[in-house]
């Protein structure tokens, strides 16, 4: 499984991007993904301060980009 965000720079809340991170997990259930993601995004956010995740879900691996 995938957590895809949606993220904004703080200090430029119109510059956003999107980013994926590959979870440890290769369990496509999509409620275990859920309920691990919200340490990652903590994880995440705290590396990236400059940074605020307005939006998130899980994906399973191998699904295109689409729209959070």
């Amino acid at each position: 499984m995938f957590l895809l965000l949606s993220v904004c720079l703080i200090a430029q809340p119109g510059q956003c991007r999107e980013e994926r991170i590959s979870l440890p997990s290769d369990n496509p259930n999509p409620f275990i993904c859920l309920r691990n993601s919200q340490s990652t995004l903590a994880r995440w956010q705290e590396e990236h301060p400059e940074w605020h995740v307005s939006r998130w879900r899980c994906a399973a691996k191998g699904a295109g980009p689409g729209t959070l």
